[in-house]
C-alpha cells in the first residue's frame, strides 16, 4: 500500500516570503535613504505593470459606469437649468415681438385721415369672435367713456364694424362680414355705387348693385359711400376688391371684396361719435 506524504514545499515557500518581507522592513528602517530599499521598490512596480495596466483595462469601463451615474443628477439638473432658460428666452421674444405689434397698431391708429374732424373714443378689444358664426367683439369702452348704439368703429386699415350693444363699461361690435351687415360702399376709381354685404362666416364681402357695364378691376379701392341716411360717414376703406365677374343675362355684376382691416387680429379701435343726422 503506497503511502503519500505531504510535500515540504508550500511551507518554505511561505517562511521564505515571510524573511524576505522582514528583512525589506529592517532594510528600510536602517536604509537611512540609501535608496536599496526604493529599488527593491522600483523593481517591483516594473515587474507588476503590465498587470496593473491590464486591470485598469478591465475595470475602467466599470468605474466610468459608477462615475456616470454618481454625476447623472448633476446633468440631468444641467439640462433642465439650459431647459428654463431657453424658454425664458423665447417667452421673451414673443412679447417683445408682440409688443412691437401693438405699437404699430397704435401708430396706425394715432392718424386717421379718412376720419376727419369726428369725435372719437380709442379702445382696445377684449374679446374676438368666438366662432365663425358670432361674428362680434367686444372693446373696453362704454356709455361711461361717451359709446352709443350705432356708432362707426374703424382700425388703422379701415371699417371694423358698428355698435349694436353698450354698457357702462363695454361695448359689442359687430363686425362688417357678419350676416347681417351692410355697408352702402363705392368703387373708388369709377365712383359706381353698390351695397358690401357680410358672408358669416367667410372673410369677405358681397358687392351687390354693381351695373353689368361698368368696368370694376381687380384690387380696386372700396369705400363707404356716405350717401343719405348712410349709417357709415364717407370715405372710410372698407377692402379691396379680388374678383369681379358677370353671368350671360345677369342684371348686376358678382363683385367679391377683401376687408383691409385683419378683422379675427384687430387690437386696437376707434369708435366714431357719429351719427347720420350729424
Amino acid at each position: 500500500m503506497a503511502v503519500y506524504r505531504r510535500t515540504s514545499r508550500p511551507r518554505f515557500t511561505l517562511l521564505l516570503l515571510v524573511l524576505t518581507a522582514i528583512t525589506l522592513l529592517t532594510l528600510d528602517e536602517r536604509s537611512n535613504g540609501l535608496g536599496i530599499v526604493d529599488g527593491a521598490r522600483d523593481g517591483a512596480q516594473d515587474l507588476f505593470a503590465p498587470v496593473k495596466s491590464a486591470a485598469d483595462s478591465v475595470f475602467r469601463p466599470v468605474t466610468d459606469f459608477f462615475d456616470g451615474a454618481l454625476h447623472y443628477g448633476q446633468v440631468t439638473a444641467e439640462n433642465d437649468r439650459l431647459r428654463e432658460q431657453l424658454a425664458e428666452r423665447e417667452s421673451a421674444m414673443l412679447q417683445a415681438a408682440d409688443a412691437a405689434r401693438e405699437r404699430e397698431a397704435l401708430l396706425d391708429l394715432a392718424g386717421l385721415d379718412f376720419v376727419g374732424d369726428i369725435p372719437t373714443v380709442a379702445a382696445r378689444v377684449v374679446m374676438t369672435p368666438a366662432s365663425g358664426f358670432d361674428l362680434t367683439l367686444s372693446i373696453d369702452r362704454g356709455r361711461d367713456a361717451g359709446v352709443a348704439r350705432g356708432m362707426p368703429v374703424v382700425s388703422g386699415g379701415g371699417l371694423v364694424g358698428q355698435v349694436i350693444d353698450v354698457s357702462r363699461t363695454r361695448s359689442t361690435v359687430r363686425l362688417l362680414t357678419d350676416a347681417s351687415s351692410n355697408v352702402g360702399v363705392r368703387l373708388a376709381t369709377t365712383g359706381e355705387t353698390g351695397v358690401a354685404a357680410g358672408r358669416g362666416a367667410g372673410s369677405t364681402l358681397r358687392m351687390d348693385l354693381v351695373d353689368p357695364v361698368t368696368k370694376v378691376d381687380k384690387g380696386e379701392t372700396v369705400v363707404t359711400s356716405g350717401l343719405q341716411n348712410s349709417v357709415y360717414p364717407p370715405g372710410i376703406p372698407v377692402g379691396k376688391v379680388v374678383a369681379a365677374t358677370t353671368a350671360t343675362g345677369a342684371l348686376q355684376q358678382d363683385v367679391t371684396i377683401e376687408p383691409t382691416v385683419d378683422l379675427p387680429r384687430v387690437t386696437f379701435v376707434k369708435v366714431l361719435q357719429w351719427s347720420p343726422a350729424r
